[in-house]
């Protein structure tokens, strides 16, 4: 897989059947390896890592219902209290971030609250906080560290 712009993190990666596996530890098993799993491997271990937050506070990949259709995000984390914390948004390498990707996060967090927002490619690395009284977001250089 190619290099992304995160600090170099240790992965558990296996071949079976003809596929490559890489270890999610938050959802405790091996999944497909595919460009945009690296992308949301790396995004946990930066959570992890980097800002500190919990393990037990972070959730990946679960299904939502937006208007009727279902949905799935694909990183949040959760404050000590329950609350949504950070929704993110991962994108595999080859896909530019556009107004799409903002507009389909912005969507997904109409419904889940969340205070900050990020979005990445594994590349270019966005981050928000939302202003849900006003309905918009306000640009940031990162994301908070995990503070209780």
């Amino acid at each position: 897989m190619q290099p992304l712009n995160f600090p170099n993190y240790t992965f558990r990666v296996k071949n079976s059947e003809n596929r490559t596996l890489i270890f999610d530890v938050i959802r405790k098993k091996f999944l497909v390896l595919t460009p945009e799993e690296w992308v949301r491997q790396h995004v946990v271990q930066y959570l992890i890592q980097e800002k500190k937050y919990p393990i037990s506070h972070i959730n990946v990949e679960k299904q939502i219902t937006l208007n009727g259709l279902k949905k799935r995000y694909d990183v949040v984390v959760f404050k000590p209290n329950g609350q949504l914390h950070i929704l993110v948004e991962c994108k595999a390498p080859e896909v530019s971030i556009s107004q799409m990707t903002f507009d389909q996060i912005a969507q997904y967090n109409f419904k889940l609250n969340a205070t900050y927002l990020m979005v990445t490619n594994g590349l270019s690395h966005y981050y928000c906080q939302t202003d849900l009284v006003e309905e918009k977001y306000e640009f940031m250089r990162e994301i908070p560290d995990f503070s209780r």
